[in-house]
């Protein structure tokens, strides 16, 4: 029998068992267009649905020694598809991703009598040598550079929202940090 011609779980099991990069290979195929429909009935988005499949299946590809055959393959991954798209949406909404915070914005256009512009700017670029060489450039690409979400996403070679989240989170620490500043 070809493996071509094996059940999802048989494949399963030889992947857990030899690490066979074929089998997974295999169940990728069979499911890739599945999932990435499923991920597009969801987020409505075909760009997020492509780079949630991709994230899908490099989350189902580090996790498959865990599957146990308590159900089907397909169940166990439309499953863990289904939730990854969901935690993915409910992400994105609590997330603000193209300004930095309107306090540190208006403190920077309207400077108080005591603190000139020249000052804010020299305080914000001693903050910002706080943050790691990684912050900065991220930051830099996105504001100074006027990157895209997606184009900083290829740079980096990472999804989109994870660019969201590192920009997020930088933006947050930079408010921080200038917050205490002052």
């Amino acid at each position: 029998m070809k493996k071509a011609e094996l059940a999802d779980e048989q494949l399963v099991k030889i992947y857990q068992d030899t690490n066979a990069d074929d089998s997974f290979e295999m169940l990728y195929n069979r499911y890739v267009g599945k999932v990435y429909q499923k991920c597009l009935s969801i987020t409505k988005d075909s760009e997020s649905a492509h780079d949630y499949t991709q994230d899908i299946f490099i989350k189902v590809f580090s996790k498959l020694d865990t599957f146990q055959n308590r159900s089907a393959f397909s169940t166990w991954l439309y499953s863990v598809s289904h939730h990854y798209c969901l935690d993915q949406l409910r992400l994105n909404k609590r997330m603000t991703t193209e300004s930095l915070s309107d306090e540190i914005t208006n403190n920077l256009s309207e400077p108080d009598a005591n603190v000139s512009v020249d000052n804010q700017m020299q305080t914000l670029e001693r903050v910002m040598s706080d943050l790691s060489e990684d912050e900065v450039k991220l930051l830099r690409l996105k504001h100074e550079q006027g990157l895209s979400i997606r184009e900083i996403s290829l740079q980096y070679s990472i999804s989109e929202s994870a660019v969201k989240m590192r920009l997020k989170r930088t933006r947050d620490k930079l408010q921080e940090l200038y917050i205490h500043y002052y």
